[in-house]
């Protein structure tokens, strides 16, 4: 088994931690929109919850796009992050079947490792533009 940056080894090559290989992570919005009563018929403490049984997973406050209310940003592994990927902002993540598909595509590896399904297409968004000082 190869030494990985860590000198910890995996079964697959991929980049580990003390506890393990850097895994995919999701970031979930929380905050003024997001998670919020504003958006009606989202359990947003089960949605939440069924991500972390599948992945790690951030509660951030608000990430500057509203009008996509609920916003879930999956990010690269280690792994994923040396394949080039990027992280995928999804929007518009109301419904019980968009979190499976994405809990299971985050378990899977995620961004850079395993093909998103094509009906996440439907929930992809631009990231939100980086304020400069003027």
């Amino acid at each position: 088994m190869p030494a990985t940056p860590t000198g910890r080894t995996t079964d697959d090559n991929r980049p580990a931690t003390a506890t393990g290989p850097v895994p995919c992570r999701v970031v979930v919005c929380r905050d003024c929109c997001c998670g919020s009563p504003k958006v009606t018929g989202v359990d947003h403490a089960a949605q939440t919850a069924r991500l972390r049984t599948q992945v790690p997973v951030r509660v951030s406050a608000c990430l500057d796009v509203c009008e996509h209310a609920n916003v879930i940003v999956v990010q690269p592994s280690a792994e994923g992050r040396a394949a080039g990927a990027r992280p995928v902002w999804l929007g518009l993540v109301n419904d019980p079947d968009a979190t499976e598909d994405i809990a299971a595509w985050a378990r899977a590896g995620g961004p850079g490792v395993a093909l998103r399904p094509d009906i996440l297409d439907l929930h992809a968004i631009a990231p939100p533009r980086r304020r400069t000082a003027s």
